[in-house]
């Protein structure tokens, strides 16, 4: 293999692995300067928000990118003022736009892995877009089942933490992570380049509340991934496609993770110590 990446398949499973042997060797949270400040290798000249292809990737061609969402290293997303949000929003939809056209792109995938406790290894806010050749196993399944009838939202309020400006977060009824929260405009938007001027700003304003809202849940500050599902760039209708951001919380307590154990992994079905409704009212009460 030497230094290639090479897509595998499970012969059992159907289950696809990237396996990236160059990985390894990428920076792991430095300590000294850091690249993504201005001045920095990533950053050498000043910026608002920036997207470049990551030179530590798990894929070939220029299909990884990291989007930095600020110059402050001491920013998060959730603390950034509306219009810088909505500069975020904007890069993201235009990175989908630009890979998605690509004919070797079927699929647009931005998402982050916030704190150290998740896997991030720089601290400069930042998140990432991988662009797949295919559509993914996990967003063929929802694209499948709203399909087919099933709805995205759940008109429960006892599960929704925010809704203004046609947009909710709630707690799925049934969440994996105990803090577990979507994202998703009231009515159908397929993805991101859709969104208009009016979308682009209620959505960061929603979201970036949501991340604030999680991460006050606890002292210090909650970790947490995202990730945004979206319309499949493939050049087929997918008229049911229904953009979402999915928020993964996986603290059960201050400073304890929830760790998905033996029997989940081996089963698929999933356990969580948290009840929803108790999460969505903990996380309506918190100040953000």
């Amino acid at each position: 293999m030497g230094d290639e990446s090479e897509l595998r398949t499970d012969p059992l499973t159907g289950v696809q692995v990237q396996v990236t042997r160059s990985r390894q060797a990428r920076p792991n949270r430095p300590t000294t300067d850091c690249p993504f400040c201005v001045g920095g290798t990533e950053a050498p000249e000043p910026y608002d928000v920036k997207a470049f292809t990551n030179r530590w990737p798990s894929f070939p061609d220029d299909r990884c990118e990291v989007v930095l969402y600020a110059a402050d290293h001491n920013a998060r997303l959730s603390q950034l003022p509306p219009a810088q949000v909505r500069k975020v929003v904007d890069l993201w939809a235009e990175r989908t736009e630009v890979l998605g056209a690509r004919p070797d792109i079927a699929y647009v995938l931005a998402f982050e892995n916030h704190g150290e406790e998740v896997g991030a290894t720089i601290a400069h806010p930042h998140g990432q877009i991988y662009a797949y050749p295919d559509v993914p196993a996990l967003p063929v399944i929802e694209l499948d089942r709203l399909a087919a009838g099933h709805q995205l939202l759940e008109d429960r309020p006892e599960l929704v933490v925010i809704e203004r400006d046609g947009w909710r977060a709630w707690v799925p009824a049934a969440p994996i992570y105990p803090y577990g929260m979507r994202v998703a405009p009231v009515d159908r938007r397929p993805d991101l380049p859709s969104l208009d001027g009016r979308d682009r700003d209620a959505f960061g304003s929603v979201l970036a509340e949501a991340l604030g809202r999680l991460e006050a849940v606890f002292d210090p500050p909650m970790p947490y991934l995202f990730w945004i599902h979206q319309r499949p760039t493939n050049g087929g209708a997918w008229p049911q496609a229904w953009m979402h951001v999915e928020i993964a919380g996986p603290q059960r307590d201050a400073g304890v993770l929830r760790y998905v154990a033996a029997a989940e992994l081996g089963s698929g079905a999933y356990l969580n110590p948290v009840v929803p409704e108790e999460a969505a009212a903990r996380l309506r009460a918190v100040q953000p």
